[in-house]
């Protein structure tokens, strides 16, 4: 299987990171709060080296873009970038509601070939390769199982944001009230892996606040399924840019015929 040795590894690297991610969360942690007004904790920066530490053993000629470390634009020259968010969803993970995740990506020439969402607090992960299909592992009971989108285009259950519930998202909503029946919060990458999954069918993000490494792993996870992550104009995200927000911000559907903008 063509990157599977990658696979096997991200896989490994997140379950170390998750180990100490779970350790703050049970035993108490300080938390900063960054230049961009967003929190930042012990293990934000420890899960971040251990899983750039772990993959650079392995693959030490990929570039990397690591939301905890800096960026020197090496990546740019690179044929394979690793793209890690460490702990996505830090407010969730403050407000102990166990809605937070580790992302970890593989970015192939601008295009996502690999991703791993793992859910430290509910043991279980979700991964895809590019033309393999997705799958969800529950690590409680020792189940892998292939997941697929719903096919509903009625009676859609949309994800909103925990934190960042916008006044458009908010409109959108209201707008197509005919389709959209129920509304459901869930954090971090989780709103994209349950669509995955077939447990609801879209979410908006329309604010230009997350960057490259909040959306990448869940974007070829959602594919994969599939499903569809799209820009407003309908635009697949590209990865490994010099500019790594989100500006136009996005939509996740089960199906194009719920693209409700």
């Amino acid at each position: 299987m063509e990157l599977l040795d990658e696979l096997t590894k991200a896989i490994e690297a997140g379950l170390l990171a998750k180990e100490k991610i779970m350790y703050y969360y049970n035993n108490g942690f300080h938390v900063e709060i960054k230049e961009d007004a967003s929190p930042v904790t012990e293990a934000d920066k420890q899960a971040d080296k251990i899983i750039r530490d772990y993959l650079l053993k392995y693959f030490p000629d990929y570039g990397f873009l690591t939301e905890e470390s800096d960026d020197d634009y090496s990546r740019l020259e690179k044929e394979y970038v690793w793209i890690i968010d460490p702990l996505d969803g830090t407010k969730d993970f403050v407000k102990r509601d166990g809605e937070f995740t580790t992302n970890i990506a593989l970015c192939k020439n601008h295009e996502v070939v690999l991703g791993v969402v793992i859910v430290p607090s509910k043991n279980i992960y979700f991964y895809a390769i590019k033309g393999q299909g997705s799958y969800k592992v529950d690590l409680n009971n020792k189940t892998k199982i292939k997941i697929h989108v719903s096919n509903k285009t009625e009676d859609l259950t949309c994800l909103r944001s925990v934190f960042h519930f916008s006044d458009e998202e908010k409109r959108m909503i209201s707008k197509h009230s005919d389709k959209i029946k129920h509304i459901e919060a869930a954090g971090s990458s989780l709103k994209a892996c349950l669509i995955a999954e077939g447990k609801a069918e879209i979410s908006y993000r329309l604010s230009p606040g997350t960057k490259e490494w909040d959306t990448a792993a869940f974007q070829i996870i959602v594919f994969e399924a599939g499903g569809l992550v799209l820009k407003p104009n309908k635009e697949i995200m590209k990865y490994n840019r010099l500019d790594v927000y989100n500006k136009e911000g996005y939509i996740i559907i089960n199906n194009i015929k719920n693209f409700l903008l």
